[in-house]
């Protein structure tokens, strides 16, 4: 990622945190509405989920312009999603669900470059969290 780009996913970040209660909702129905049979893997009750979604996200964002700040928490997370049924093609699903709210939320302050910036941002913390949970991926390894 490029600094600008940290910078327009910071900056959009801190313009969804005035919504956030509205933007988890948003969030979490988008992904059962792309993926209803994640709906299994949560609890009836997600406000404690939205919650931590975006106290998950706000330390993506702030860890942004150095990743390895963030490894350790994202390891974790990643680990434990295994033990609820989280596979690694379920990553893009969350993503197209984040990029969705954030597009929502964010309205005309959403443009090409801050949707270029979140893709990135989105692209590297799952690679990142689906190596550390499942290895790195057969075509990824070196002859």
């Amino acid at each position: 990622m490029t600094p600008e780009q940290i910078k327009l996913v910071q900056e959009s970040f801190a313009k969804i945190a005035t919504i956030v209660d509205q933007a988890g909702i948003m969030f979490y129905n988008r992904l059962f509405e792309l993926a209803p049979q994640l709906k299994t893997m949560f609890p009836a009750e997600m406000t404690e989920q939205r919650r931590k979604l975006v106290a998950t996200l706000a330390l993506a964002v702030n860890g942004l312009a150095d990743l390895q700040s963030v490894l350790p928490a994202a390891a974790a997370l990643a680990k434990r999603h295994i033990a609820y049924g989280v596979k690694p093609e379920h990553y893009p699903i969350v993503g197209s669900a984040l990029l969705w709210t954030l597009e929502k939320g964010l309205g005309d302050a959403w443009t090409a470059e801050t949707a270029e910036a979140w893709a990135a941002a989105y692209a590297a913390l799952s690679a990142l969290m689906i190596e550390e949970a499942y290895g790195r991926p057969k075509n990824a390894e070196r002859a």
